[in-house]
């Protein structure tokens, strides 16, 4: 389970196959800024126990895979968009969908399970969009569809995703990214102490890099609205949002499993932007049945 670099999409990507290698593979894909550190074990090793292959990935512009140049003025960004043009950003949601695509390449697979968090959610409805032929299943979790009609983040949790550290010594950013996360983590199940700064630590000293979160961002706020390619997507698709979600709420959610045609949506009281461990069970049982389900729908066509 060590991790490597392998070129996808043409770029470096690193990642880690936890295997088993003549298991079903699903792919993770993480959200805004994060690492593929930021998974809960008990997810991967669930999942794991459940007889796929685990792979996990850092996205472009986090972590140690390849990293970018430009620094897009968001405000334009959403102009363009607005004007219905295209924006001017170093790179898009579909791009970074191809960087999934291109690991499964690496690995010579052919098809796979997809399952993404926030950001990683709009990226794999952009792998459902661009590469249906390559997932057996998607699941999105806390995402959205780029529908400008739907709520936004809360005022709290907008202004903690924006804010910046007083400094980048390693403990102020650690002490800032903690102060953030406790705005929009699930209120029903709050990290301890301990266990935040763990998390918030490994992420940090795999690699602290908030330039990319600048590109990320654009990518997020160029895509627009995916609610009509959504509608033509046929790969089966489940839906996990937490009704308790201040960041996206779960209006996002709801928008994502009505676009996408016999989508299933799943909502969790009191979970917020976050998985938290004790949820994680529950994530396996949800995710295995409808991967399951998926394989016997494939096998049977």
């Amino acid at each position: 389970m060590t991790q490597q670099i392998v070129t996808a999409n043409g770029i470096a990507i690193n990642m880690e196959d936890r295997g088993p290698a003549d298991a079903t593979p699903i792919l993770f894909v993480n959200g805004y800024t994060s690492t593929m550190l930021s998974w809960p074990e008990e997810l991967m090793e669930g999942l794991r126990a459940q007889g796929f292959r685990v792979i996990r990935y850092d996205n472009r512009d986090v972590g140690k895979s390849a990293k970018f140049s430009g620094l897009p003025k968001i405000s334009d960004v959403v102009a363009a968009v607005r004007e219905g043009k295209k924006p001017d950003i170093p790179y898009t949601l579909a791009d970074m969908a191809g960087d999934g695509i291109g690991v499964l390449d690496a690995l010579g697979l052919k098809r796979a399970h997809v399952m993404g968090i926030s950001m990683g959610g709009m990226i794999v409805q952009r792998m459902a969009i661009h590469h249906p032929e390559r997932l057996i299943s998607v699941t999105s979790i806390m995402s959205s569809t780029g529908n400008p009609d739907l709520p936004g983040a809360s005022d709290e949790a907008l202004k903690a995703l924006q804010a910046q550290p007083p400094s980048e010594e390693r403990e102020d950013v650690i002490r800032h990214r903690m102060k953030g996360r406790r705005v929009y983590q699930s209120p029903a199940w709050p990290k301890t102490e301990d266990d935040l700064y763990a998390l918030v630590a490994r992420e940090y000293d795999h690699m602290y890099y908030p330039e990319g979160g600048q590109r990320q961002y654009a990518a997020i706020m160029g895509d627009g609205s995916r609610v009509e390619a959504l509608k033509k997507i046929r790969v089966p698709f489940l839906v996990i949002h937490g009704k308790a979600d201040p960041l996206v709420p779960h209006a996002g959610g709801a928008d994502t499993a009505k676009s996408v045609p016999g989508a299933r949506l799943v909502s969790i009281d009191g979970m917020g932007h976050d998985l938290p461990v004790e949820l994680c069970p529950q994530y396996v049982e949800l995710i295995t049945g409808h991967a399951r389900a998926a394989e016997a729908k494939q096998a049977a066509e």
